[in-house]
């Protein structure tokens, strides 16, 4: 009799168990987001990224800088990869430094070469905005994968050229 109810018990336990097992399994929970739904940017210093990025990982930010060169710096990094067949590094200038153009090397921000090949007429000294996300803080840095760059200024505009008859 004892060991008719362990059997039983055995056999209850397994079908509740695997009862609960088949509901779990067959129900999936997927989190879609909405196409159109826009992504929330938070307007940023460059220094206060710099000084704490821990902060800013995994958040998406806006940044208004001097732009001061492309670049190859942090491409290729194990620790924080971005290969550099499909990303090119900008450098931007400090902004506590006013008298010379002395790059912010701290911050590590990447285009995509699509994005930076609709910016090659960028020259040092041009205002520029960019949006991103900080992917990372390798090396105590920010590591910044950029979505989207707008020129506000252009230091040296375009001038136009004039046909000289001779």
């Amino acid at each position: 009799m004892k060991k008719i109810s362990i059997i039983l018990a055995l056999v209850i336990s397994l079908g509740v168990g695997a009862g609960v097992y088949s509901q779990t399994t067959s129900s999936t929970v997927s989190k879609t987001v909405a196409a159109n739904s826009a992504v929330q940017y938070t307007t940023v210093n460059a220094l206060d990224v710099v000084a704490s990025p821990f902060r800013y990982l995994h958040r998406n930010i806006r940044i208004k800088a001097k732009f001061d060169k492309f670049s190859t710096l942090g491409l290729d990094y194990p620790a924080a990869l971005r290969a550099s067949d499909k990303y090119i590094s900008i450098l931007i200038q400090r902004p506590d430094v006013e008298n010379h153009n002395i790059p912010l090397s701290e911050m590590k921000i990447f285009l995509k070469k699509e994005l930076a090949e609709k910016n090659i007429s960028l020259d040092a000294g041009d205002e520029i905005e960019f949006t991103g996300r900080v992917f990372s803080t390798a090396l105590g840095d920010a590591w910044l994968d950029v979505d989207g760059l707008k020129v506000i200024t252009k230091k040296n505009p375009p001038k136009k050229e004039e046909n000289v008859l001779e």
